[in-house]
C-alpha cells in the first residue's frame, strides 16, 4: 500500500512539475507578446511623431529683396498694401473676400461694401457700391485702403508671403534627424546656396498646429490643411451612427428574442458571420451598385431638387460603410443580448410584463456595455476604410467642402494616402500630422463610447 502511494505521489509530483513549467512557458511567452506590442506602439508614436515636426528649407519664387529694401516685418500696413496694390491690382478684390469677407469671390464682388464688410473701416462714399462698380483708375487704391485699415502688417505680410513671393519647400528633416544632423544640413546648404544674402533660412516647422483643421487642401504643403476631408469622414460617420448601429441592434434583437430556431434563421445568421470577414472592396462594389447607380435618383438628391445627377455622394458613402459595419455590430449585439440571464426575462414576465416591454426595460439595459463594445469596434473600422469609399467615389483631392449629405466628398485616410504618394518635399510630414489628427478622433469616438458603457455598466449594478 505504501509502495503504491508512493508512486501515486510521484506520478502526481511530476505531473504537477509539468503543468507548472508549461504554465510558466505561456506567462513568458505571454509576457514577450505584450512588450513585443508595446514596443511596436511605441515606434509607431514615436515614427509619427517625428516626421508631424522637423525643419523645412523655404525658397521664395520672388525674392523678397526684390519688392522692398526692408525687411517686409518692418513695414507698416499701408506700406504693405501699397505694394499689393502695385504687383497684385487684381488680386485684392480676391484677398479682402478671403480675408475680410468670408465670402465667395463671385458674391463678394456684387455685394455692396457697406453689406459684406459690415463692421469694417471703409473709405467715404463706397459703403453703396460693390467692388464691381469701383471705378476701374481707382479700384486698387480702394481697395488696398480697405485693406490697410482692416488688416494688421503680420496679416499683410503672410498674404504677400502667399500671393507674390510663393514660398514652396525645397527639402523638410524630420525632427530628430535635423536635431542631429544639424550642421551637416547647414554644411549642404550653404554648398547649395553660396551667396548669403539669397541664402534660405533652416526653419523649424510644426506641420500638427490649428491651421491644419481650418484650411482646406492645396497643392502647396505650406498652405494645404484636412478641413475638407476631416468634414467628410464626419459626415460619414454620423451617416453610420445614425443608420447602421439601430439596424444593426435590431436585427439582433430579433435574431435573439424573436426569430426561433429554423434552419432559414441559422443559415442567416452563418452567412452574417463570414459577412464580418468579407473584404471592404466588395462592400465598395455593392454601395457602388445599389446606392450610386440603383438608387442614383435619392443619393444624388435628384428627388429634392439637387442640381448635381451624380450618386456618388456622401450619403452613398454612408450607407455603404453603414452596410460595412453591420455584421459587426450584429454579432456584437447578440453576444450581449444572449449574455443576458434568462432569470431576467423570466421576472419581467412574472410581473406581468410584455415581451417588448422586457425587452426594452430589461434586457436591452443589461446588454447595453456589450453593444458598446461592438460600436467601438465598428467606428475603428469605419474612419480607417478606404477602399470602399473609392469605389463608391471619394475624391482624391478636393478643396470644397461638403454642404449636404448630396456633395462631393473626400476622408481623412483617402487625403492622408493622397500625400504620402506625392513627390514634393513637405507632403509626406503633412500626412503625419493629419495622421496624428485621424487617431485623435480615433481615441475621441472610442473615449465617448467607454464612458457610455461604463455608465451604462455602473446603472445595472446600481
Amino acid at each position: 500500500m505504501s509502495q503504491f502511494s508512493y508512486v501515486q505521489e510521484g506520478v502526481y509530483k511530476s505531473s504537477i512539475s509539468r503543468r507548472h513549467a508549461r504554465g510558466t512557458l505561456w506567462m513568458r511567452f505571454y509576457q514577450i507578446s505584450f512588450v513585443i506590442a508595446i514596443v511596436a506602439l511605441v515606434l509607431l508614436v514615436f515614427t509619427i511623431v517625428n516626421q508631424a515636426f522637423g525643419y523645412v528649407l523655404i525658397t521664395y519664387r520672388v525674392e523678397p529683396e526684390t519688392i522692398s529694401e526692408r525687411p517686409l516685418e518692418t513695414l507698416s500696413a499701408p506700406e504693405l498694401a501699397a505694394i499689393l496694390e502695385a504687383r497684385v491690382p487684381g488680386q485684392l478684390i480676391p484677398i479682402a473676400a478671403q480675408n475680410l469677407a468670408n465670402m465667395d469671390v463671385a458674391a463678394f464682388a456684387n455685394a455692396p461694401l457697406g453689406q459684406s464688410l459690415a463692421g469694417r473701416t471703409l473709405p467715404e462714399g463706397v459703403a453703396n457700391l460693390t467692388p464691381r462698380d469701383l471705378p476701374a483708375a481707382d479700384r486698387p487704391a480702394i481697395m488696398g485702403t480697405i485693406l490697410a485699415n482692416n488688416l494688421s502688417a503680420e496679416q499683410l505680410v503672410t498674404v504677400i508671403q502667399n500671393i507674390i513671393l510663393v514660398p514652396d519647400v525645397q527639402e523638410a528633416w524630420h525632427l530628430f534627424d535635423g536635431l542631429l544632423n544639424r550642421e551637416a544640413i547647414q554644411a549642404r546648404i550653404i554648398e547649395q546656396y553660396p551667396d548669403p544674402i539669397t541664402r534660405p533660412e533652416l526653419q523649424f516647422r510644426s506641420w500638427l498646429n490649428l491651421s491644419i483643421l481650418t484650411v482646406p487642401g492645396a497643392d502647396n504643403p505650406l498652405f494645404a490643411g484636412i478641413r475638407t476631408a476631416l468634414l467628410g469622414s464626419i459626415y460619414v460617420l454620423v451617416i453610420v451612427i445614425v443608420v447602421g448601429f439601430p439596424l444593426g441592434i435590431m436585427a439582433a434583437i430579433y435574431l435573439e428574442e424573436y426569430a426561433g430556431k429554423h434552419w432559414i434563421n441559422g443559415l442567416i445568421e452563418n452567412n452574417i458571420r463570414n459577412l464580418a470577414g468579407v473584404p471592404s472592396i466588395v462592400y465598395g462594389m455593392l454601395g457602388l451598385q445599389l446606392f450610386a447607380r440603383a438608387l442614383e435618383p435619392f443619393t444624388s438628391g435628384a428627388i429634392f431638387g439637387f442640381t448635381d445627377t451624380s450618386g456618388r455622394t456622401i450619403l452613398s458613402a454612408g450607407l455603404t460603410m453603414s452596410l460595412l459595419v453591420l455584421p459587426v455590430v450584429i454579432i456584437n449585439a447578440q453576444e450581449a443580448i444572449r449574455a443576458v440571464p434568462y432569470s431576467y426575462r423570466e421576472a419581467s414576465f412574472g410581473l406581468g410584463a410584455t415581451k417588448w416591454q422586457t425587452i426594452w426595460r430589461q434586457v436591452l439595459p443589461a446588454a447595453l456595455p456589450g453593444i458598446l463594445t461592438g460600436t467601438i469596434l465598428s467606428i475603428a473600422r469605419a474612419v480607417g476604410e478606404t477602399a470602399p469609399l473609392i469605389v463608391v467615389g471619394a475624391s482624391t483631392f478636393i478643396v470644397q467642402d461638403p454642404n449636404s449629405l448630396f456633395a462631393r466628398f473626400t476622408v481623412l485616410p483617402i487625403q492622408i494616402y493622397n500625400w504620402t504618394i506625392r513627390p514634393q518635399a513637405g507632403f509626406k510630414e503633412l500626412a503625419a500630422a493629419a495622421i496624428v489628427v485621424l487617431l485623435v478622433l480615433l481615441i475621441v469616438l472610442n473615449l465617448f463610447a467607454f464612458i457610455l458603457r461604463n455608465q451604462a455598466r455602473r446603472s445595472l449594478q446600481a
